[in-house]
């Protein structure tokens, strides 16, 4: 199947098809897993992988196994038109129709493709083969959903083990599920390079998400203090030496609190940038991640009911 000049790619076997053409050419293949509906977020990926390989594969696949139930799984935005046309206008737009600057294929596989055994929403019924890595695994976003990296971590390995790339790219925002990634890699001895570009942002600071789009235009305006908090927070460490982690979490949340009484924080934690332990006191010598998650009404809709959650981060580097 062929949308937009694009190659769409469903199974395993045809995958490994086109990556065996090029491993005997001995050509490079950057890789950039999403579960669709992208936007600059990850055309940032793209374009990193256009520069820097002979090849680009680009999967979308909702992963079940990193949804628990009760989570937006079913009405997470599904588009896969909507996702050839963003690549497409974006090569077209930045490579003015370079012919070696191309997205080479979508993998775009069934659930039953990535998950041979069969898969069950309720972890007690699944079969089959999983990846835990653990230690990095249980803080910040694993303490609020305990399988979400257990669902990530499989994914990606599946993925990975599918496309052979020579390359992985992954963006920032999702910088927990970067250590974890990376450790999975290390520990697993992959011989595939993991490359991290940073967080795309709109003209407000906003992390871009394919989650925004459940968002109205107002609290879309109104989660723009996310940024300018975490930008606050820093200001302190870097600029007034405060080390206190109590003390900058208070100025990330009442920022927070002070924008929208509705904004609920889940977390705002302060942890080594390297194994994730959580900090009461911040070392400037090797400096901390600070991650965090907000649950924000959909809407400023009075009878409003539906939240999405949010999350950000921002590494605060080592200062003399």
């Amino acid at each position: 199947m062929t949308m937009a000049d694009i190659p769409i790619i469903t199974t395993v076997a045809d995958l490994r098809v086109l990556r065996h053409q090029y491993a005997r050419r001995n050509e490079s293949v950057g890789f950039i897993p999403t579960m669709g509906y992208l936007h600059e977020g990850h055309l940032s990926l793209i374009n990193q992988s256009l520069l820097s390989n002979d090849h680009t594969i680009v999967s979308i696949f909702v992963n079940p196994s990193q949804f628990a139930p009760g989570e937006d799984l079913d009405t997470y935005p599904r588009d896969l038109d909507h996702d050839v046309k963003v690549i497409t206008e974006f090569v077209a737009a930045k490579f003015q129709g370079s012919s070696d600057k191309k997205v080479d294929a979508i993998f775009h596989p069934t659930v039953l493709q990535m998950y041979p055994s069969g898969f069950s929403m309720e972890r007690s019924q699944q079969r089959g083969a999983f990846v835990e890595v653990l230690g990095v695994s249980e803080p910040l976003e694993g303490k609020t959903r305990p399988s979400f990296f257990r669902g990530v971590s499989t994914v990606v390995a599946k993925l990975l083990n599918a496309t052979n790339p020579t390359v992985a790219y992954f963006g920032q925002k999702d910088i927990q599920q970067t250590v974890v990634l990376k450790t999975m890699v290390r520990d697993l001895l992959m011989d595939i390079e993991l490359e991290i570009v940073p967080t795309v942002r709109n003209s407000s600071g906003l992390a871009l998400s394919s989650r925004n789009a459940y968002l109205s235009p107002e609290i879309l305006s109104q989660v723009t203090c996310i940024f300018r908090s975490m930008n606050t927070a820093y200001g302190k460490y870097s600029k007034s030496g405060v080390r206190d982690v109590s003390d900058l979490t208070e100025t990330v949340s009442a920022e927070i609190r002070s924008t929208n009484a509705n904004f609920k924080v889940d977390y705002i934690s302060f942890n080594d940038p390297e194994t994730l332990d959580y900090l009461t006191t911040i070392d400037p010598k090797k400096g901390a991640i600070l991650s965090l998650a907000v649950y924000v009404p959909n809407s400023t809709e009075t009878n409003e009911t539906k939240t999405t959650r949010l999350i950000d981060n921002m590494i605060f580097n080592p200062v003399a």
